[in-house]
């Protein structure tokens, strides 16, 4: 009889430890911290890539995106919508022509990341962004927020509801 409540409660430290450690990993605890807290969640640079992009036009800058371990895993396994905890950050240069590499081709064609622009967080949790599809949404300049839990930037992604308001596809 005692072995039983030792191994319950061994298994249960176990499960609890696992479970955290997959809550850390899929950078839930950030939904609020980030929004309200105006926070950057740490080491987001090592997250997997989603995509890279140029936006022309006003902005002229380029772009990739990064997603946590949830948002990857919603990606690859095609799951909409994404589940509460997924994050998405979108981080921004200037676009500028290379001339190290242009000296190189005897051209000008090559064009690389200028000076960064901004970092932008889209953060799912479907019960407390309802409003805005599920998304919380926060943007930082030189690390510093200043759009943060911006309704206006859900407007912009509505064109995107049937991929739950997210613009970037995976690339695999």
């Amino acid at each position: 009889m005692k072995r039983i409540p030792f191994f319950a409660i061994m298994g249960a430290i176990a499960a609890g430890v696992g479970g955290a450690m997959t809550v850390a990993a899929a950078g839930a605890g950030y939904e609020n911290t980030l929004i309200f807290g105006g926070k950057i969640p740490p080491g987001y640079r090592d997250w997997r890539l989603i995509s890279v992009a140029h936006e022309e036009g006003a902005l002229n800058d380029i772009r990739a995106v990064f997603g946590n371990d949830l948002a990857i895993k919603a990606y690859r396994d095609g799951k909409r919508p994404f589940p509460d905890g997924a994050i998405i950050a979108r981080l921004a240069w200037s676009y500028v022509p290379s001339e190290e590499y242009d000296k190189a081709f005897g051209r000008r064609q090559s064009f690389v990341a200028g000076p960064p622009t901004n970092v932008q967080f889209m953060v799912k949790n479907a019960r407390e962004y309802a409003s805005t599809g599920g998304w919380g949404f926060a943007q930082f300049d030189d690390g510093k927020p200043t759009h943060v839990a911006a309704p206006g930037c859900f407007s912009c992604h509505v064109p995107a509801k049937a991929r739950d308001f997210v613009f970037t596809r995976y690339s695999p």
